[in-house]
């Protein structure tokens, strides 16, 4: 139930961090896997580590804010692998500002990149996932779709975009066989985040007293969330948006 062996997935953002962490977890059950990245060195060492892993792997330069970009990285993907099954979007960015201070343009960078991007990655992937029937998009939406901050007015917004979002599609195409489905990070130690842990002080220690698990996240957590979503055994799971967050969400 759980063998991704003869499946290809193309995970946005995945030459590092959560999205490393879903790319690894998806070539250890046996998926090929398609970076995107536009960091070719990110991605040369990315591919390499998978590869180490005994799977089959590339990696596309691709700008996931460009619609254009988007389509070829696809199109790269069925032409390297033969098929397309499993869509990861997981490419994201923030831009910290108080929510007086947000301009026209960060608003636009972090929109676009976080929740247009995927729309239009998953429309791009579309007739390729649900040709066998066995079709799987994984979104990266994030805690902050749950709580507010107050310097995270934009990141907030779009990633309660790409819940609904992921509610949307997966009322339009699980019934071809595609489920769509939202992971919710927590406090995950990534690049995205060590900015944040430098100027709040005191939250290192904040968050590993709230959370259960004892622990800030790390991208080795998201291995088997990826896995079982793009299994069989997640095929009757559509709509879903999943906290992975060591328990943050639900302690008082």
């Amino acid at each position: 139930m759980f063998d991704l062996k003869d499946r290809v997935a193309l995970v946005t953002g995945g030459n590092g961090g959560i999205g490393l962490g879903f790319a690894r977890g998806l070539a250890r059950a046996g998926a090929a896997v398609m970076l995107a990245g536009r960091d070719a060195g990110k991605n040369a060492a990315a591919v390499a580590e998978l590869r180490a892993l005994g799977a089959r792997a590339e990696a596309v330069q691709a700008d996931i804010t460009d619609q254009d970009a988007i389509r070829a990285m696809v199109e790269a993907t069925v032409a390297d692998f033969g098929r397309l099954d499993i869509l990861v979007n997981n490419a994201g960015t923030n831009i910290r500002r108080p929510p007086d201070q947000v301009s026209l343009q960060d608003w636009h960078t972090v929109l676009d990149t976080n929740v247009t991007s995927a729309m239009f990655a998953a429309q791009a992937a579309y007739p390729h996932l649900k040709a066998h029937g066995v079709g799987r998009v994984i979104n990266n939406g994030s805690m902050l779709s749950i709580f507010g901050m107050p310097l995270h007015a934009a990141y907030a917004a779009s990633k309660g975009a790409v819940v609904q979002l992921t509610k949307a599609l997966a009322t339009a195409w699980t019934r071809e066989g595609v489920t769509v489905n939202c992971v919710l990070p927590g406090w995950i130690d990534t690049d995205l985040t060590r900015a944040t842990r430098r100027d709040i002080p005191g939250l290192e220690e904040s968050v590993v007293k709230r959370t259960p698990a004892g622990r800030w996240g790390h991208a080795a957590d998201f291995e088997g969330i990826a896995a079982f979503l793009a299994s069989d055994a997640a095929a009757f799971i559509s709509g879903a948006a999943i906290p992975v967050d060591g328990g943050y969400a639900i302690q008082g």
